[in-house]
């Protein structure tokens, strides 16, 4: 098949996160299985092992996307593509409005609690219109991909037919070796240094955790959030900057707990990240962190503030549940390898396809 995947972002894109890490194993293993892939995305982009067609800059992409998927097929001596992937990462591209094949849409979590905090009115509230009321209807009759289980639960919740909702879970990678935990107590989190991602949160319960159980905090992405954040930061914390895939790596493994502060995530990808390195992870009980962590087994989730405090503390204090903890979270992680994410999305899209043909 030819497979068109229209996204907000590339990999290579300084804003990229667990979407575009997502789209890029799906695109590079859909391509291993001999399809033909083209990603049409905004801002900067990378050379990959499938088509990159630039689209715009981060709003103006969702003009350009109907002539910009056209020009594409029009440029391939088929002049046909078999099926297009919708990524709705909040403002929908409403692609079943102006392309007339079979297109499957990809959501990683529902942004509407989000819009006011992201964007002021008038902006939040067309945004949340957009994606809550018009994507849905637009969508019909067509097949969704959502990351997890509470993903597919807040798809419900805006209209669409449970029917119509097809779960695939992220992978991940297994490394070839771990590295051995910390001498000293070190806590880890990861993201993008955004308000939504409440770090902020995280370095206020760092002041009482730290007289409990000392060590460093180590504080590693970037983003808007990143010189507030190093003003309120108190001893002990670290910040390390985006990190390349083996820095991360061995900061992973060394990591006594991976630290999960976020309101909502669709998946929490760096969560089975740390797991697969025998790194338990504390997080709030939220969609899709509660996907990912699964509760007094390979981590602890908390409700409020001081419970997240006090499982953090809890944890780093007793190393026997600690280490039995990360022995069940790399053990479960190990059964998401990425190839069986692709083999369930690759059924998902031959789904689509078939339910377009004419009987």
């Amino acid at each position: 098949m030819h497979i068109t995947f229209i996204a907000g972002r590339d990999l290579a894109h300084p804003r990229a996160g667990g979407s575009e890490m997502l789209v890029d194993h799906l695109a590079m293993g859909l391509v291993a299985r001999g399809h033909r892939v083209t990603l049409v995305c905004g801002g900067r982009t990378g050379e990959r092992v499938y088509d990159v067609v630039r689209n715009g800059g981060d709003f103006s992409q969702f003009l350009k996307a109907p002539l910009t998927v056209r020009r594409h097929a029009a440029s391939h001596i088929d002049r046909h593509i078999d099926v297009v992937v919708e990524v709705c990462n909040g403002l929908p591209y409403l692609a079943p409005l102006w392309w007339r094949g079979p297109v499957v849409c990809l959501v990683n979590h529902v942004h509407a609690d989000l819009w006011p905090v992201r964007y002021r009115p008038p902006v939040s509230v067309a945004g949340r219109y957009a994606e809550t009321v018009v994507m849905p209807r637009v969508h019909r009759g067509n097949l969704f991909v959502a990351v997890s289980p509470s993903t597919a639960r807040e798809l419900e919740g805006i209209g669409v037919d449970p029917d119509r909702i097809r779960i695939v879970l992220n992978g991940v990678d297994r490394p070839a070796h771990v590295l051995a935990e910390s001498g000293e107590p070190l806590f880890v989190a990861f993201g993008r240094l955004a308000d939504y991602k409440r770090l902020d949160l995280l370095l206020r319960l760092w002041d009482r955790v730290r007289p409990v159980t000392g060590g460093r905090l180590a504080i590693a992405g970037d983003g808007p959030e990143r010189e507030r954040l190093e003003g309120l930061a108190g001893p002990g914390v670290e910040f390390t900057g985006r990190l390349s895939e083996r820095d991360k790596h061995a900061l992973l493994c060394r990591a006594w707990l991976l630290l999960h502060p976020a309101q909502i995530e669709g998946w929490g990808l760096v969560i089975t990240e740390a797991a697969v390195r025998a790194t338990p992870a504390v997080g709030f009980d939220v969609p899709g962190v509660r996907d990912a962590l699964n509760h007094g087994r390979t981590g602890l989730l908390a409700g409020t503030e001081g419970g997240f405090a006090s499982a953090w503390a809890t944890l780093a204090l007793d190393g026997r549940r600690r280490h039995a903890m990360g022995e069940a979270a790399a053990a479960g992680a190990s059964a998401l390898p990425w190839s069986s994410t692709v083999s369930n999305f690759e059924s998902v899209l031959a789904e689509a396809v078939e339910r377009r043909r004419p009987v």
